[in-house]
């Protein structure tokens, strides 16, 4: 999962469903590119030009989707499905605790998941807010596990990753948000908390503590969404790529109350 988009969340779904046709195909363009470099799309738009010309038409939309595609590796079957569960575990959870907008999701990088979401303005800070993220970041992995029946490294690894972040939000809440469940009006902060929490065993315990709640109450969440979640996740898989009007058009065909 990418890091998220800030900033206010205003539109609504009819405003998106209102758009031209140009403004669609521009989206999902958008979503099949995204982790490209701009180096990348300008390759990619001149490749489908000289296409175009050699067949003596005009480029068209299919053009540079195909370059895009073309430009990376194909996915293998069961890292494919593997990634769509990951990314549809997070769409849904996100989406049933009403944090923002998902605005795409794309599982055809060759690096893994990616996905954009957006987040109400007026709901962060909180420890609710926190709690809902924590929620969210685990979801990747719950989803894994409720599908396959056993998780993989992808929600861990590196510094940006959902295991790190989450981590991250969990040692704040203990020790800088004033939500720990010890000392909570202390405000201690470190530039590692990996290095406070291997000499303090009790902190990495509340910490872990707060991270298998939220994986627990994000698989209960994906099981409660089963078939939102389980249409989604085919969806990506067979399209790869997932724009905000799909996405939304499926999360909210079965919407249940928060």
């Amino acid at each position: 999962m990418t890091e998220p988009e800030n900033g206010n969340t205003a539109e609504t779904p009819a405003a998106s469903q209102q758009s031209n046709p140009g403004d669609a195909i521009l989206r999902r363009l958008a979503t099949r590119a995204m982790g490209l470099t701009g180096a990348d799309i300008e390759r990619i738009v001149r490749e489908a030009r000289l296409k175009a010309r050699r067949g003596k038409r005009a480029i068209c939309f299919e053009d540079i989707e195909d370059g895009i595609r073309g430009h990376r590796p194909p996915v293998p079957y069961n890292l494919r499905w593997r990634w769509a569960f990951h990314e549809a575990g997070h769409a849904v959870v996100h989406h049933a605790l009403d944090l923002g907008p998902v605005r795409g999701l794309n599982i055809d990088t060759g690096q893994g998941g990616y996905n954009l979401v957006g987040f109400h303005v007026w709901s962060t800070d909180t420890r609710d807010w926190y709690e809902n993220m924590l929620t969210m970041l685990m979801a990747g992995r719950a989803a894994e596990k409720l599908m396959l029946k056993r998780v993989s490294s992808g929600s861990g690894g590196s510094d940006d990753s959902d295991l790190a972040r989450a981590t991250r939000i969990g040692f704040d809440l203990e020790r800088t948000l004033g939500f720990g469940t010890e000392h909570p009006l202390l405000y201690r902060p470190h530039r590692d908390p990996g290095a406070v929490l291997d000499r303090d065993p009790d902190l990495a315990s509340r910490v872990h503590a707060r991270l298998e709640a939220a994986l627990d109450r994000a698989a209960a969440i994906l099981r409660r969404r089963r078939p939102t979640f389980n249409a989604l996740a085919k969806a990506l898989f067979d399209a790869q790529a997932l724009d905000e009007e799909a996405v939304l058009q499926i999360l909210t065909d079965d919407d249940l109350p928060p």
